[in-house]
Protein backbone atom coordinates (compact mmCIF):
# COMPACT_ATOMS: atom_id res chain seq x y z
CA UNK A 1 0.00 0.00 0.00
CA UNK A 2 3.21 2.39 0.98
CA UNK A 3 4.68 1.66 -2.32
CA UNK A 4 1.06 2.31 -3.89
CA UNK A 5 0.84 6.06 -2.62
CA UNK A 6 4.36 6.67 -3.21
CA UNK A 7 3.61 5.44 -7.08
CA UNK A 8 0.69 7.65 -7.73
CA UNK A 9 2.46 10.57 -6.00
CA UNK A 10 4.92 10.40 -8.06
CA UNK A 11 2.70 10.05 -11.06
CA UNK A 12 0.83 12.98 -10.33
CA UNK A 13 3.98 15.22 -10.29
CA UNK A 14 4.96 14.05 -13.30
CA UNK A 15 1.20 14.86 -14.73
CA UNK A 16 1.22 18.11 -13.07
CA UNK A 17 4.85 18.96 -14.73
CA UNK A 18 3.40 17.83 -18.14
CA UNK A 19 0.46 19.94 -17.93
CA UNK A 20 3.04 22.70 -17.16
CA UNK A 21 4.98 22.40 -20.04
CA UNK A 22 2.17 22.34 -22.41
CA UNK A 23 -0.17 25.41 -20.66
CA UNK A 24 0.97 28.91 -22.20
CA UNK A 25 0.80 31.15 -19.48
CA UNK A 26 1.51 35.28 -19.91
CA UNK A 27 4.67 35.60 -18.24
CA UNK A 28 6.32 39.22 -16.57
CA UNK A 29 9.20 40.13 -15.36
CA UNK A 30 11.74 43.62 -15.04
CA UNK A 31 14.71 44.17 -16.79
CA UNK A 32 17.72 46.33 -14.98
CA UNK A 33 20.94 47.23 -15.55
CA UNK A 34 23.20 45.56 -13.81
CA UNK A 35 25.06 47.90 -12.83
CA UNK A 36 23.00 50.61 -11.72
CA UNK A 37 20.11 47.96 -11.09
CA UNK A 38 17.81 50.55 -12.81
CA UNK A 39 14.92 49.48 -15.14
CA UNK A 40 15.61 49.60 -18.52
CA UNK A 41 13.30 50.71 -20.96
CA UNK A 42 12.78 49.52 -24.90
CA UNK A 43 14.30 45.94 -24.38
CA UNK A 44 13.49 43.54 -26.90
CA UNK A 45 12.29 40.47 -25.29
CA UNK A 46 11.56 37.34 -27.70
CA UNK A 47 10.43 34.28 -27.20
CA UNK A 48 12.53 32.23 -29.88
CA UNK A 49 10.67 28.96 -29.61
CA UNK A 50 7.21 30.94 -30.15
CA UNK A 51 9.19 33.60 -32.55
CA UNK A 52 7.20 36.30 -30.24
CA UNK A 53 8.15 39.50 -29.25
CA UNK A 54 8.09 42.18 -27.15
CA UNK A 55 9.39 45.53 -25.78
CA UNK A 56 10.44 46.64 -22.12
CA UNK A 57 8.15 49.87 -20.50
CA UNK A 58 9.37 52.74 -19.09
CA UNK A 59 9.60 51.10 -15.84
CA UNK A 60 11.57 47.54 -17.59
CA UNK A 61 8.43 45.51 -17.45
CA UNK A 62 7.41 43.01 -19.88
CA UNK A 63 4.64 40.94 -20.47
CA UNK A 64 4.98 37.86 -22.97
CA UNK A 65 3.40 34.42 -23.91
CA UNK A 66 5.39 31.59 -22.74
CA UNK A 67 5.02 27.62 -21.02
CA UNK A 68 8.06 26.40 -19.02
CA UNK A 69 10.98 25.19 -21.28
CA UNK A 70 10.57 28.20 -23.65
CA UNK A 71 14.01 30.33 -24.49
CA UNK A 72 13.41 34.10 -24.36
CA UNK A 73 16.00 36.34 -25.52
CA UNK A 74 16.82 39.47 -24.00
CA UNK A 75 18.68 42.12 -26.10
CA UNK A 76 19.54 46.19 -26.15
CA UNK A 77 22.11 48.02 -28.17
CA UNK A 78 25.43 48.35 -26.53
CA UNK A 79 24.41 45.32 -23.37
CA UNK A 80 25.11 41.71 -23.95
CA UNK A 81 22.23 40.00 -25.63
CA UNK A 82 21.27 36.68 -23.23
CA UNK A 83 19.27 33.73 -23.19
CA UNK A 84 17.08 32.78 -20.29
CA UNK A 85 14.84 29.46 -19.94
CA UNK A 86 11.52 29.72 -18.96
CA UNK A 87 10.96 27.43 -15.66
CA UNK A 88 8.46 26.08 -13.91
CA UNK A 89 8.42 28.35 -10.89
CA UNK A 90 8.67 31.95 -13.54
CA UNK A 91 5.31 30.46 -14.78
CA UNK A 92 3.67 29.61 -11.54
CA UNK A 93 5.21 32.95 -9.71
CA UNK A 94 4.34 35.02 -12.55
CA UNK A 95 7.27 37.34 -12.12
CA UNK A 96 10.88 37.93 -12.67
CA UNK A 97 13.72 40.18 -12.68
CA UNK A 98 16.68 40.12 -15.34
CA UNK A 99 19.60 41.90 -15.34
CA UNK A 100 21.91 43.14 -18.76
CA UNK A 101 25.29 43.51 -18.47
CA UNK A 102 27.16 46.62 -20.85
CA UNK A 103 29.58 45.13 -23.53
CA UNK A 104 33.25 46.30 -23.02
CA UNK A 105 34.89 48.04 -26.35
CA UNK A 106 38.16 48.27 -27.33
CA UNK A 107 38.77 51.12 -29.57
CA UNK A 108 40.20 49.56 -32.64
CA UNK A 109 42.90 51.22 -34.73
CA UNK A 110 41.95 53.95 -37.55
CA UNK A 111 44.07 52.81 -40.89
CA UNK A 112 43.83 55.58 -42.96
CA UNK A 113 42.63 55.29 -46.64
CA UNK A 114 44.57 55.68 -49.90
CA UNK A 115 42.52 57.86 -52.18
CA UNK A 116 43.68 62.22 -51.18
CA UNK A 117 40.13 63.40 -51.13
CA UNK A 118 39.81 66.81 -52.60
CA UNK A 119 35.96 67.37 -50.44
CA UNK A 120 34.40 67.68 -54.36
CA UNK A 121 32.02 65.27 -55.20
CA UNK A 122 32.62 65.43 -58.57
CA UNK A 123 36.13 64.37 -58.45
CA UNK A 124 36.27 62.54 -55.68
CA UNK A 125 33.86 60.04 -57.35
CA UNK A 126 36.08 59.59 -60.08
CA UNK A 127 38.67 59.38 -57.36
CA UNK A 128 37.84 56.14 -55.42
CA UNK A 129 37.38 53.49 -57.77
CA UNK A 130 33.71 51.09 -57.84
CA UNK A 131 33.39 48.20 -57.13
CA UNK A 132 31.74 45.86 -59.89
CA UNK A 133 32.16 42.17 -59.43
CA UNK A 134 28.59 41.46 -57.50
CA UNK A 135 26.07 40.81 -60.12
CA UNK A 136 22.75 39.37 -59.30
CA UNK A 137 21.03 37.06 -62.16
CA UNK A 138 17.26 36.94 -62.18
CA UNK A 139 16.23 32.97 -62.99
CA UNK A 140 12.64 32.75 -64.49
CA UNK A 141 10.18 31.03 -62.67
CA UNK A 142 11.58 32.08 -59.24
CA UNK A 143 10.89 35.21 -57.40
CA UNK A 144 14.17 36.30 -56.87
CA UNK A 145 17.39 36.64 -58.09
CA UNK A 146 20.80 35.05 -57.45
CA UNK A 147 24.01 37.24 -56.37
CA UNK A 148 27.52 35.28 -57.80
CA UNK A 149 30.74 36.85 -57.09
CA UNK A 150 32.20 37.96 -60.73
CA UNK A 151 30.44 38.47 -64.29
CA UNK A 152 32.25 35.65 -66.16
CA UNK A 153 30.64 32.86 -67.70
CA UNK A 154 31.77 30.58 -65.16
CA UNK A 155 29.52 32.18 -62.59
CA UNK A 156 26.52 32.38 -64.59
CA UNK A 157 27.14 28.79 -65.09
CA UNK A 158 27.57 27.65 -61.45
CA UNK A 159 24.00 30.11 -60.97
CA UNK A 160 22.14 27.91 -63.29
CA UNK A 161 24.09 24.47 -62.20
CA UNK A 162 22.73 24.98 -58.67
CA UNK A 163 19.39 26.09 -59.60
CA UNK A 164 18.75 22.29 -61.69
CA UNK A 165 20.68 20.20 -59.06
CA UNK A 166 18.99 21.62 -55.64
CA UNK A 167 20.02 18.09 -54.17
CA UNK A 168 23.46 19.56 -54.27
CA UNK A 169 23.10 22.86 -53.97
CA UNK A 170 20.47 23.30 -51.17
CA UNK A 171 19.91 19.82 -49.39
CA UNK A 172 22.65 20.72 -46.99
CA UNK A 173 21.75 24.41 -46.17
CA UNK A 174 17.94 23.73 -45.56
CA UNK A 175 16.92 19.81 -45.82
CA UNK A 176 18.79 19.19 -42.67
CA UNK A 177 16.82 22.09 -41.06
CA UNK A 178 13.54 21.73 -41.74
CA UNK A 179 11.92 22.82 -38.24
CA UNK A 180 14.47 25.61 -37.81
CA UNK A 181 13.25 26.49 -41.31
CA UNK A 182 9.53 27.04 -40.52
CA UNK A 183 10.52 29.51 -38.00
CA UNK A 184 11.47 31.39 -40.84
CA UNK A 185 7.95 32.99 -41.84
CA UNK A 186 6.68 32.89 -37.95
CA UNK A 187 9.92 35.79 -37.31
CA UNK A 188 8.57 37.81 -40.92
CA UNK A 189 5.11 38.00 -39.15
CA UNK A 190 6.28 39.23 -35.98
CA UNK A 191 6.80 43.58 -36.31
CA UNK A 192 8.73 43.25 -32.58
CA UNK A 193 11.34 40.74 -34.18
CA UNK A 194 11.60 42.57 -37.29
CA UNK A 195 12.54 46.13 -35.63
CA UNK A 196 15.36 43.83 -33.68
CA UNK A 197 17.05 42.43 -36.37
CA UNK A 198 16.91 45.63 -38.32
CA UNK A 199 19.74 46.69 -35.87
CA UNK A 200 21.52 44.10 -35.35
CA UNK A 201 24.44 42.97 -37.59
CA UNK A 202 25.94 40.45 -34.93
CA UNK A 203 24.36 37.19 -36.57
CA UNK A 204 23.81 36.01 -33.17
CA UNK A 205 20.01 37.45 -32.31
CA UNK A 206 19.07 35.45 -35.90
CA UNK A 207 21.02 32.80 -35.09
CA UNK A 208 19.09 31.89 -31.82
CA UNK A 209 15.81 32.47 -33.57
CA UNK A 210 16.48 29.73 -35.94
CA UNK A 211 18.64 27.30 -33.51
CA UNK A 212 21.06 27.12 -35.38
CA UNK A 213 25.00 28.29 -34.97
CA UNK A 214 26.02 31.53 -36.06
CA UNK A 215 28.83 30.18 -38.44
CA UNK A 216 26.23 28.51 -40.49
CA UNK A 217 24.73 31.53 -41.98
CA UNK A 218 27.53 32.42 -43.92
CA UNK A 219 27.77 29.06 -45.26
CA UNK A 220 24.35 29.07 -46.13
CA UNK A 221 24.35 32.18 -47.89
CA UNK A 222 27.21 30.95 -49.97
CA UNK A 223 25.27 27.93 -51.09
CA UNK A 224 22.64 30.48 -52.07
CA UNK A 225 25.01 32.48 -54.28
CA UNK A 226 25.08 35.43 -51.96
CA UNK A 227 28.46 38.05 -52.55
CA UNK A 228 30.85 37.74 -49.73
CA UNK A 229 30.33 41.92 -49.66
CA UNK A 230 26.14 41.09 -48.83
CA UNK A 231 27.20 38.58 -46.18
CA UNK A 232 29.49 40.77 -44.47
CA UNK A 233 27.45 43.85 -44.24
CA UNK A 234 23.92 43.12 -44.41
CA UNK A 235 21.86 43.58 -40.79
CA UNK A 236 20.64 40.76 -39.51
CA UNK A 237 16.33 41.25 -41.04
CA UNK A 238 18.38 40.98 -44.55
CA UNK A 239 19.82 38.60 -44.07
CA UNK A 240 16.58 36.61 -42.64
CA UNK A 241 14.91 37.51 -45.99
CA UNK A 242 17.75 36.59 -48.04
CA UNK A 243 17.84 33.07 -46.09
CA UNK A 244 13.59 33.06 -46.57
CA UNK A 245 13.80 33.93 -49.91
CA UNK A 246 15.99 30.79 -50.99
CA UNK A 247 14.69 28.83 -48.57
CA UNK A 248 11.27 29.18 -50.39
CA UNK A 249 12.67 28.95 -53.74
CA UNK A 250 14.15 25.05 -52.62
CA UNK A 251 10.81 23.85 -51.22
CA UNK A 252 9.54 24.75 -54.83
CA UNK A 253 12.56 23.22 -56.84
CA UNK A 254 12.66 20.06 -54.28
CA UNK A 255 8.56 19.82 -55.11
CA UNK A 256 9.16 20.21 -58.36
CA UNK A 257 11.94 17.55 -58.73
Amino acid sequence: MRYFIVFLFLLVTHLGFSQNDTIVSIIEGTVINNTTRLPMSNVHVINTTRVKGTVTDGNGFFEIHARANDTLLFSYLGFETIKLKVTHDWVKNKSSKVALTEKAYALEEIILGQYNLTGYMEVDTKLIPVKEDNYRYSISGLNAGYEAGNKSPGAVTKVLQSIFNPADFLYNAFGKRPKQMKKLKEMKKDDTVRELLATKFDRETLAALLEIDKDDIPLILQNCNYSEYFIKTANDLQIMDAISSCYEEYKILKKNK
